[in-house]
């Protein structure tokens, strides 16, 4: 189950999150600016924030099975689909829809592996399938820009559609729904009764809305390091993306580490407030270094890469176990859906802070909501109600 999880979020993140590593083939071929070019990379991210709360409240009702298969089976032909359009907005509107189908996986193969391991495993377990969208992200830094390359867009997008139809027919054929027992319920009830909401407590929304702004340095060095590398370096499109393919391993290694990091320390989000002040460190390193000529920032941009990404999996974790089974596809979905919004902000936002002021100014104000990020992570919080035996908290 954490195999198929893990592969389902890995192919629909080639497509959801894999685009900016066609952004410099777009920017050459089709004339965009930083700002468009963001918009349409950042498409996906938009169409996922319309429908993330909906399929978590699917897979709590129908299942994580079948929520994964109708989801990853529609964003293969939608990928499909938008590989035989060839206007700008036809295929923003192909990329939101992609999204949209695509935010199943994210909520459902969460609830999935979530459902099939105990508290003492579990942020490891999530650790590995959240290395599921860095690991989605090296395949499309490795496979997209020579691919389009060698048959233009098209190509480079029916490619890992026809993986996600794959992975689609191995998760109809192997997945299996966990049992209902693996998260905790409400303390004392029948299991037909239905737990009060979660969103009566404050520490959710602030888990959601620290893992938001954590979200900002992820995505703003996913969206703009290959752009930067050849716009500002003189990089070959294909060579970044290599690179960056490699990076992406190392932030799937990071997840795994910070949730085994949180399975150690009985806890998850004090690690993630130390990942979230040593991103931005490593922000302001890349900023820094931006400004020079020194390859250093080569190598700063793969540290802040990697840090950055590291936090994702303890987010989720805390979420769904703050939540109780009942709601956690519900709150993974609400989780997603906060950190999508943010994404889709970064993406215009950054483009037309480095189209105006260079990289430097752009990544600088970056480091800027980390800081914020760490200060919201609700620490206290969470020890007090894994220490009160909270009826929605860890046991």
């Amino acid at each position: 189950m954490l195999a198929l999880g893990t592969t389902a979020q890995a192919v629909a993140s080639c497509l959801l999150f894999g685009l900016p590593f066609l952004l410099p083939y777009l920017r050459r071929t089709e004339g965009l600016t930083l700002a468009q070019g963001g918009a349409l990379v950042a498409a996906p991210s938009l169409g996922m924030v319309v429908t993330l709360i909906a399929w978590g409240a699917f897979a709590d009702r129908y299942g994580e099975r079948l929520a994964i298969a109708l989801g990853l089976g529609l964003t293969g032909v939608l990928g499909l689909i938008s590989a035989g359009v060839s206007s700008l907005g036809g295929r923003g509107v192909l990329f939101a829809l992609v999204g949209a189908a695509g935010a199943s996986v994210n909520s459902a193969s969460g609830r999935l592996v979530m459902g099939w391991f105990g508290a003492h495993q579990r942020g490891l377990a999530m650790g590995i399938r959240q290395t599921g969208q860095p690991l989605g992200m090296a395949l499309g830094g490795a496979l997209l820009p020579p691919l389009a390359g060698w048959g233009r867009l098209p190509l480079a997008l029916a490619v890992p559609a026809t993986i996600c139809l794959v992975v689609t027919a191995a998760v109809v054929l192997f997945a299996q729904d966990p049992p209902h027992q693996s998260l905790p319920q409400q303390q004392g009830a029948a299991e037909h009764t239905r737990p009060r909401s979660p969103y009566r407590r404050l520490i959710l929304w602030r888990v959601h809305a620290a893992s938001s702004l954590l979200v900002v340095p992820q995505f703003a060095t996913a969206a703009f390091s290959a752009e930067y590398l050849v716009s500002e370096r003189g990089w070959d499109a294909t060579t970044a993306g290599q690179l960056l393919a490699v990076v992406a391993i190392g932030g799937a290694a990071g997840r795994m580490a910070a949730g085994r990091w949180s399975d150690i320390a009985g806890n998850r989000l004090a690690p993630m407030r130390v990942i979230a002040l040593a991103a931005c460190g490593s922000m302001l390193l890349v900023a820094l270094t931006a400004s020079t000529d020194a390859s250093l920032v080569v190598l700063a941009l793969a540290v802040a890469s990697i840090v950055s990404v590291s936090d994702n999996g303890l987010g989720f974790t805390a979420t769904a176990e703050l939540a109780g089974r009942a709601w956690s596809g519900r709150a993974l979905g609400v989780q997603n859906t906060m950190q999508n919004v943010a994404a889709f902000a970064t993406a215009p936002l950054v483009g037309a802070l480095a189209g105006s002021f260079g990289f430097a100014w752009a990544f600088s104000a970056v480091a800027v909501f980390p800081v914020i990020g760490a200060w919201l992570t609700p620490v206290e919080g969470e020890r007090r109600a894994l220490s009160a035996g909270d009826e929605h908290s860890a046991r």
